[in-house]
């Protein structure tokens, strides 16, 4: 296997710059550039020399010997001055050296699942966690990448191979001494492993929002004050006002962090009768994407009916309190009276939706739940029928199991990889 290498840091200048090594040839080829290496997992100031021994930068050096690395193997980092040119200078000499070569995307993650470090669900928990804006993010994101829902599955799994290898004891040794009858330990170990899958795969929805993101839809009529509310909330001119009814035609789009929470605001067309053919398009598509939302801001003129049911967490409020002079729910994106409560509503909200989400956080792990949980009731329903029907039962079992496996990557993952471990950078 080759010796990888990358910078681990940003492109760019900066106070330090990181470089990993990492595969066989990691610790003799880091040896030729610092002349010693320090005890494994410690620190130590070295001189980077190239090959000729001509002087490069002075570096703090750590060495992680294999297993006990990220990738599982032998593990070499030099901490070096930001420069730009010293980076290109290291990255250069690390080339030159047999067997050497500049990582993949993500190929040292990919190494640490190889080896055993990592399994799938952590991996997709590590990208995650690289790409997180939000508190909320993070805190999911390394509670998947803690290993908790691994630890969960292996559980599952362990129960289902316990149940069925009872029913093909059962089987194989019917005229031995073994109790014919496991009906009621097969079936509480499936009661038991259905339940948690059930209360997982609910959680999902709400997991897969707070990675990417809620969606909260102002929706309301033309000349209403939505795109100014959205500047308000936004905090900048990010769509046009004007007193002209039907300004806004396509739906614009702000990422905000809300309470630690990701929300994008949708600032929808103003919802009216029309007969000017791309206003109709606007209105269709608010309808649409304000359908499809987590949450709707139902802004209304005093006298106004929301254009669509309003749920029981959307929000209802009264345009224009600058001009009315009545107190929240009637609110001004003009002035700003009532943003602070609506935040708050809008956060109270959220929390709502996001308070169940579970240790799944991606639709690839919900599949891999409802495929195992299909094979629980598949043999749930079966167990009922009797002992000449335990090979079934056991058949059925396996199909859980192996959806099991597929989740933390253990088997059948290859097509899997390539696609997540593309969006991981070089020196991850």
């Amino acid at each position: 296997m080759d010796t990888i290498f990358a910078q681990a840091t940003a492109m760019g200048r900066a106070g330090v710059s990181v470089v990993r090594i990492s595969g066989p040839s990691a610790y003799a080829t880091c040896l030729r550039m610092v002349g010693t290496l320090p005890q494994p997992r410690t620190t130590a100031l070295r001189m980077v020399k190239d090959r000729d021994g001509g002087f490069i930068d002075q570096a703090l050096v750590i060495w992680f010997k294999g297993p006990e690395s990220f990738t599982g193997e032998d593990v070499v980092e030099f901490h070096l001055h930001g420069s730009i040119a010293i980076m290109r200078r290291v990255l250069e000499e690390l080339g030159l050296f047999d067997g050497v070569r500049l990582a993949n995307p993500g190929e040292f993650t990919r190494r640490a699942l190889e080896n055993g470090r990592l399994d799938l669900v952590q991996v997709e928990g590590l990208a995650d966690l690289i790409e997180a804006e939000t508190e909320a993010q993070r805190k999911q994101a390394l509670r998947v990448l803690s290993g908790a829902l691994g630890t969960k599955v292996e559980g599952w799994r362990r129960s289902l191979v316990r149940a069925a290898a009872l029913l093909e004891a059962t089987i194989d040794f019917a005229d031995e001494d073994v109790p014919v009858d496991v009906s009621d330990e097969v079936r509480s170990l499936l009661f038991s492993v259905d339940a948690d899958l059930k209360m997982e795969i609910d959680g999902t929805k709400a997991a897969e929002q707070i990675r990417a993101g809620f969606e909260v839809a102002i929706v309301g009529a033309p000349n209403v004050g939505k795109s100014t509310l959205l500047n308000r909330l936004a905090g900048r001119e990010a769509a046009i006002t004007s007193s002209t009814a039907g300004t806004t035609r396509d739906v614009i789009e702000v990422r905000m962090d809300l309470g630690g929470l990701p929300v994008t605001l949708l600032d929808t067309a103003g919802i009216r009768e029309s007969t000017d053919e791309i206003e109709v398009l606007g209105v269709q598509l608010a309808l649409r994407r304000a359908t499809n939302a987590d949450l709707r801001v139902f802004l209304l003129d005093q006298d106004d009916k929301p254009p669509l049911a309003p749920l029981v967490d959307d929000i209802v409020l009264r345009a224009k309190s600058d001009v009315t002079g009545k107190s929240y729910p009637a609110i001004s994106g003009k002035t700003g009276a009532g943003i602070e409560n609506l935040l708050l509503d809008i956060q109270r909200s959220l929390s709502k939706l996001a308070a169940g989400a579970g240790l799944a956080t991606h639709a690839r792990h919900a599949n891999a739940m409802m495929l195992a949980r299909n094979g629980l009731l598949a043999a749930q329903s079966m167990l009922n029928a009797g002992p000449d029907h335990y090979d079934i039962v056991s058949a059925e079992l396996r199909i859980g199991i192996h959806a099991l496996e597929v989740l933390v990557g253990r088997i059948d993952a290859e097509n899997l990889l390539d696609e997540i471990f593309a969006s991981f950078c070089l020196g991850k």
